[in-house]
């Protein structure tokens, strides 16, 4: 471990959380929080503070100079774990959806079901940073486009099965 670390993220736009994958920081540990990012710290599995862009000092338990005589009960890993995640607050307006397979919806003229798709494109931006890590990423490494678009598929599938047949039914639209 060293004296003193630096703890940045230069994110791209596809990853919206990044847990740092160094959890053993000492009190000399420097944080470094870009434009259009916030970092989330959580010590001893809390959620402690949020900082926004700048530079900070995070303080720890830990001791660069005595850790190796602190980690030995604890077979050489730090009992004082910390954890900092980096939230990308910028907008992702790029994200694709689509139905991975057709749906079938039954032709309300002919009564005949016929396989349609559906896809699109929407964005989305990172409000709340806490609600957003406790909520939806949990303890995974990092959350990003994919993650978003395999979570919600289900359910974009669904809304569009409903919204679909709902108005061809309600406005007799024959799709044939």
């Amino acid at each position: 471990m060293a004296i003193a670390d630096v703890l940045k993220f230069d994110s791209n736009a596809d990853i919206f959380a990044w847990k740092h994958p160094n959890t053993e920081l000492n009190s000399f540990t420097q944080l470094i929080v870009n434009e259009a990012q916030e970092a989330v710290f959580v010590k001893n599995g809390q959620i402690c503070d949020v900082f926004g862009p700048g530079r900070y000092r995070l303080t720890s338990d830990n001791l660069p100079i005595l850790q190796k005589l602190i980690n030995i009960p604890f077979g050489g890993r730090s009992p004082f774990s910390a954890e900092v995640w980096f939230i990308n607050k910028a907008f992702s307006l790029d994200i694709k959806w689509g139905t991975s397979s057709p749906i079938q919806i039954q032709d309300p003229k002919y009564n005949v079901f016929l396989p349609v798709r559906a896809f699109g494109q929407f964005g989305i931006q990172v409000e709340d940073s806490i609600k957003f890590l406790v909520k939806l990423v949990g303890t995974m490494q990092f959350f990003n486009k994919n993650t978003l678009t395999n979570y919600f598929r289900g359910l974009y599938t669904t809304r569009v099965k409903d919204h679909i047949s709902t108005c061809l039914i309600k406005s007799k639209i024959s799709i044939l």
